[in-house]
């Protein structure tokens, strides 16, 4: 039986898609779940997974090609297969069992897998006959031991790729842009032209923070999983922030100004790709274990390239943090249509003067960019001391005060 291959359907935000590549050519086997084919939109990277076990028969848009949802892209028949992709393929009976039983990763899970040393044998493929999703090898990689050593050692990111520029006196490269790499750019400049954007800024006095880490790391890692970073406290701080003054949750459409009733807080978050920015829905009513959590999955889910358009549709704040790469002062551009965004830094020993002496503390300089036309500098300077001090007295976040 003769089946279809159409593009995902798109939500309303996405109009149109660039297809990547295809993982699989004309005759090849493939099994229910694989991957086929990576679309990339200006958001995500979709990937349309195989309907059935069959044989790829035709590919009628080819990469690189521009396509809309629900485009017919190619044709699959459905045959029974028994034998594991990079196995020798059969399709029907007379595989032998050592090969039906042979461990199989979609593409994107190998891709995963090689980057991180894993062994495939030893994951749990959780996918139709076993075959392992990158999910799997996302579960098998919270179970490896996190290295030793300080917060900045551990987290420190892998430098990007550099691009091959070529030889010679004079070399040059010119490259298309990404589709995600245009949208940021277009809302970039969108941020620019169409709002007053200003930032104001304030440093924090990180000792306090940092103390009650310590003396409870160990205990908060046991009982929930996951480390205890400086990313919740300042997701629970911008909220006490945000309550108090309401206009910097809230946007502008047309002359009317929207207030949320609501905290969802978008999280910057590096990718490959580049930046984007997963939301924390509802983050008032989580605890600061599931914010950890949450930020944790969206980070590898973005190394990954396995960001749903859900999970970086919305927001009405963002928080972001180049302190991770060292950055010690910046002034963050808004995420349209929302009216403020925090810019986290890097912490760093400075002396300061404290009952008349000077003495060294852990710093942070703290941004505030904010869109002038629906937000006072007034407004934007009482939200910022607010969050410096909630951060330096955390054990306000425990009494609401």
């Amino acid at each position: 039986m003769s089946i279809e291959l159409k593009v995902p359907v798109f939500p309303e935000s996405v109009t149109d898609g660039t297809i990547l590549t295809w993982n699989r050519k004309p005759g090849d086997v493939v099994k229910r779940d694989e991957s086929l084919v990576e679309i990339e939109t200006d958001k995500v990277v979709f990937e349309v997974p195989a309907p059935r076990d069959g044989v790829l028969e035709e590919i009628l848009e080819d990469a690189g090609t521009v396509v809309a949802s629900d485009q017919l892209i190619g044709r699959m028949r459905e045959e029974a297969v028994t034998a594991s992709p990079g196995e020798p393929e059969t399709v029907g009976a007379g595989a032998s069992e050592a090969q039906a039983e042979a461990p199989f990763a979609t593409p994107s899970a190998k891709k995963l897998i090689d980057e991180s040393g894993l062994d495939i044998h030893a994951i749990n493929g959780t996918g139709s006959g076993n075959r392992i999703l990158k999910e799997d090898v996302l579960a098998a990689l919270e179970e490896v031991p996190e290295p030793k050593g300080t917060e900045a050692e551990v987290r420190k990111p892998e430098p990007a790729p550099q691009p091959v520029i070529g030889e010679g006196e004079r070399p040059e490269q010119r490259v298309p842009m990404t589709r995600l790499r245009a949208r940021i750019a277009e809302r970039l400049l969108e941020a620019q032209h169409n709002a007053a954007m200003l930032t104001t800024f304030n440093e924090v006095n990180m000792q306090p923070v940092m103390d009650l880490r310590t003396r409870h790391r160990d205990a908060f890692e046991k009982r929930y999983g996951v480390r205890l970073g400086f990313m919740s406290f300042f997701v629970k701080a911008a909220i006490e922030g945000l309550r108090n003054y309401p206009e910097l949750n809230a946007s502008i459409d047309g002359t009317d100004i929207v207030y949320h009733g609501f905290f969802d807080m978008g999280i910057a978050v590096s990718s490959p790709r580049g930046l984007v920015v997963p939301i924390l829905r509802d983050a008032d009513r989580m605890a600061m274990a599931d914010v950890e959590i949450q930020i944790r999955d969206y980070a590898g889910k973005a190394r990954d390239g396995s960001l749903s358009l859900e999970d970086i549709t919305g927001g009405t704040f963002t928080i972001t943090n180049g302190g991770v790469f060292g950055s010690l002062l910046s002034t963050p551009i808004l995420n349209p249509p929302q009216s403020g965004i925090l810019g986290m830094h890097k912490i760093q020993e400075r002396p300061v003067a404290e009952n008349g002496e000077v003495v060294i503390r852990p710093m942070m300089n703290i941004a505030l960019s904010y869109d002038h036309r629906l937000v006072d500098g007034r407004t934007a300077v009482q939200f910022l001391v607010m969050v410096k001090e909630i951060i330096e007295d955390p054990a306000r976040l425990m009494l609401g005060v």
